[in-house]
């Protein structure tokens, strides 16, 4: 079983460090009958997703606030918890983008819930951070 967390500033010149820091942690403890390529590619458009996001939306360009990162992995079973201090993202103002809109932004959240088993999203949790929580059993990712 892998636990660990990992606290970065809110700047988009720690995504490689994120990236690196989740993508060899899982490496070195999943599976090796796991096809990592494939988890792999999906993993880093999540990490990226959710991190960049953040950074430009949650805390909008305010590298003093931290962003925590927390992976658990447990028999090919992940479970991702990025927490923030921004102001939120209220789920029922969201619409997905239509195709024909040739919209730039707005396809993160599909994104998500096209690549993860589970996604939770918790606003104001202790009254002051966010919770995203992500689930994917990378097994089944391998295989599909």
């Amino acid at each position: 079983m892998l636990k660990t967390e990992l606290t970065v500033p809110s700047d988009l010149k720690f995504i490689e460090v994120v990236e690196h820091w989740l993508l060899e942690s899982l490496q070195l403890e999943v599976d090796h009958e796991i096809d990592w390529s494939q988890v792999e590619k999906r993993l880093r458009l999540v990490v990226v997703e959710v991190y960049s996001n953040i950074v430009r939306h949650a805390h909008n360009e305010k590298p003093e606030l931290p962003v925590l990162i927390r992976i658990e992995l447990e028999d090919n079973n992940l479970s991702l918890e990025v927490w923030d201090q921004g102001e939120g993202f209220e789920l029922g103002n969201y619409s997905a983008p239509s195709p024909t809109d040739f919209q730039e932004g707005g396809y993160g959240w599909l994104i998500l819930h096209r690549i993860m088993d589970r996604v939770e999203y918790q606003l104001h949790v202790g009254g002051d951070r966010n919770c995203l929580k992500l689930e994917k059993d990378l097994a089944a990712a391998a295989a599909a």
